[in-house]
């Protein structure tokens, strides 16, 4: 998620609706997938996949400004030369809010909030109602592999049986108008659709919730991953400060609201900040219920969106955080997050035009099991593993290190460097000389054929322009996804082997998706150009079509959209525009469901209106958006339909 340069309510938190879009792209058959036309040269492989962007919505067709705005094209071309083409197109599943059908015919609210005894959280704010509360803010989106033994009659499926894992990161109001962020427990669910084998159309059938309670409830979940064992990676944001708990509101009312009781926030044995912030697996059954188990032992950091690498052991992670870092953990073994190494990045800048470039070393912040660190979650404080203060204490057995925007100066107690590592990541890892410059950290991915990675970083200010760290760049504003070159036989700051194939040791910002800042804004109050890419934050690759694609999350667009970069053309093409004041999240590329490609993606907060941003739009676009959204409480959830099959290309 990005911050706003105009200091709206979003630059301190994420805001409103969403929306998640499924595109079933081309049927691939074996090894006939479509691909970049460098990369199928190359390996003898058949056929492209090109995108044919659209415009952007203009003043002159408000409602396409105000809803989900689908105007582009998909061709594949085959190695003979015929091609096929298609307008894609927008369908809806459901909106949150409304009943959808869950298990043994059960009818739930899609979307809603329930406490750690599985009673809903009703909204009271408003005399004379109550309703159950429910997010208007879908986010992290897993379509997952099949799962073996699904049972299509039990299921109630015709067709093929396909799952989906949907969390939802927060509401943004409730009845009352009063602000509602990171006040709830994050809601996740798993999703059954029904696939239908000869168009790959996805139908929900079923939506059953996810019980978070094992995990101690979920907090501020945003983006999420797919791990090549077919698990949904899910992520919990904006630590809070450990030192400050007892003052922070926000986390206040989520552990009143999650245990459904007041009492409850003053108890620190439930509202303890060291059993958030951590990564959230889900594993999905054959009967379409999902469980969740979170892994602590990946550092306490602002996830968000993590990407383990095709070794099923290396794990890239955003941290979405001012003032955050680089984060690699190498798990001891494949498919397991529950033991392993936590590494955290030093920028050596190689150029600062632009967004800059850089070479990476690694510092080893720690081993540990996730067993370990949630037994120090339990019976630590911040005060016994760390002093800190935030005035020079003119003690030299502090050190002075950088925390979300400010200075702070810390000493750590003896013994509790594995407990800093993994509780106090942040400050550790400072401490420990790491780089914790970052603005915005969001979105990981892997380009696996050409061992590259590929990151958003949202806006590129403040810490990252104004020489207060190792990073000193230009800029934009507007933000750039970096390519980070993957390499094996890299040592750490010990020089001790990292235990990986897959670790970044130069990254670079990419001209194709790098944002262009105005000077001014243009007619409509854009303040970057609306025909390059602005504060990416979702991204995904895809392997066969050999595209990147990015979800925007820009403070600087008036509406925000989905692109396509082709790495090897450097071509990039709009896909699709959200609701003016949207974001773009929830992205995923599937390439192989059932012989379906599928992307999936979100969009939130419609009519997130900005001041300066949206004066020009606002009076007209509000009610055509309340319309469209159920004055924004709703937020849809569907996919992209009139794909193209790629089968007799």
């Amino acid at each position: 998620m990005s911050e706003n340069l105009s200091l709206s309510r979003r630059s301190v938190m994420k805001v409103l609706g969403g929306t998640f879009i499924a595109l079933p792209i081309a049927r691939l058959a074996g090894a006939e997938a479509f691909v970049g036309t460098a990369h199928a040269a190359a390996a003898g492989m058949p056929g492209t996949a090109k995108f044919e962007g659209m415009a952007a919505p203009a003043l002159s067709d408000p409602e396409a400004m105000a809803r989900v705005t689908v105007g582009s094209k998909l061709t594949l071309k085959g190695a003979d030369g015929a091609a096929k083409s298609a307008d894609l197109s927008y369908q809806a599943f459901f909106k949150t809010g409304d009943k959808v059908p869950s298990k043994d015919g059960e009818m739930v609210v899609a979307g809603g909030y329930y406490d750690i005894h599985g009673q809903p959280i009703m909204d009271t704010s408003e005399a004379g109602t109550s309703r159950q509360m429910f997010s208007d803010c879908p986010d992290g989106m897993t379509l997952l592999q099949p799962i073996e033994g699904a049972d299509k009659a039990a299921l109630g499926v015709t067709g093929n049986p396909v799952f989906a894992v949907v969390q939802f990161e927060y509401t943004s109001r409730n009845l009352a108008k009063e602000d509602m962020y990171g006040r709830l427990p994050s809601p996740i669910a798993v999703m059954t659709f029904d696939q239908d084998p000869d168009t790959g159309h996805l139908k929900l059938v079923r939506y059953d919730n996810v019980d978070t309670a094992p995990s101690h409830g979920l907090w501020i979940t945003c983006g999420a991953s797919r791990s090549p064992w077919n698990t949904h990676l899910s992520s919990e944001e904006y630590p809070t400060n450990a030192f400050a708990w007892d003052e922070d509101e926000q986390f206040l009312a989520y552990i009143a609201n999650l245990y459904g009781d007041p009492e409850a926030a003053k108890d620190p044995a439930k509202a303890n900040p060291y059993l958030y912030n951590h990564i959230p697996e889900v594993k999905v059954a054959a009967d379409g219920t999902g469980t969740v188990t979170k892994h602590y032992c990946l550092g306490r950091i602002s996830h968000e969106l993590v990407q383990v690498c095709p070794d099923s052991r290396t794990v890239l992670m955003g941290d979405d955080f001012t003032n955050g870092g680089a984060f690699m953990f190498v798990a001891d073994n494949a498919e397991d997050l529950s033991s392993g190494n936590l590494y955290a990045g030093k920028w050596h800048q190689t150029d600062g035009k632009g967004p800059g470039a850089a070479d990476l070393t690694w510092i080893h912040l720690g081993h540990a099991t996730s067993d370990e660190v949630e037994t120090f979650a339990k019976t630590l404080k911040a005060t016994d593993i760390m002093e800190r203060v935030t005035e020079d204490p003119k003690d030299a057995s502090f050190t002075k290190i950088p925390y979300s925007g400010k200075t702070e100066w810390v000493k750590l107690k003896p013994g509790m460097e594995q407990a800093a590592a993994f509780l106090e990541t942040h400050r550790y890892a400072a401490l420990k000389g790491a780089t914790l410059g970052f603005t915005k950290w969001e979105g990981t991915t892997v380009n696996a054929a050409d061992k590259k990675a590929y990151v958003a970083m949202s806006y590129i200010y403040k810490t990252m322009t104004d020489g207060s760290t190792d990073i000193k760049v230009e800029g934009p504003a507007a933000g750039s996804v970096y390519q980070l070159d993957l390499a094996d036989g890299v040592k750490d700051d010990a020089g001790k082997a990292i235990d990986s194939e897959w670790v970044p040791v130069h990254m670079a910002g990419l001209p194709g998706v790098t944002g262009e800042d105005l000077k001014e804004a243009d007619a409509l109050g854009n303040k970057a150009n609306p025909d390059k890419v602005s504060n990416p934050d979702n991204i995904k690759y895809s392997e066969d079509m050999r595209t990147l694609f990015v979800g925007e999350d820009s403070g600087m667009h008036v509406n925000n959209f989905l692109w396509a970069y082709n790495v090897d053309t450097g071509e990039t093409a709009r896909i699709l525009s959200t609701p003016s004041g949207a974001e773009s999240t929830g992205l995923q590329s599937v390439d192989n469901i059932n012989g379906w490609t599928y992307i999936m993606s979100n969009f939130q907060h419609p009519g997130d209106w900005e001041k300066g941003l949206h004066d020009k739009v606002k009076d007209v676009l509000e009610p055509l958006i309340n319309a469209n959204y159920a004055d924004r409480y709703a937020a849809q959830v569907g996919y992209v339909a009139g794909m193209p099959q790629a089968k007799g290309v």
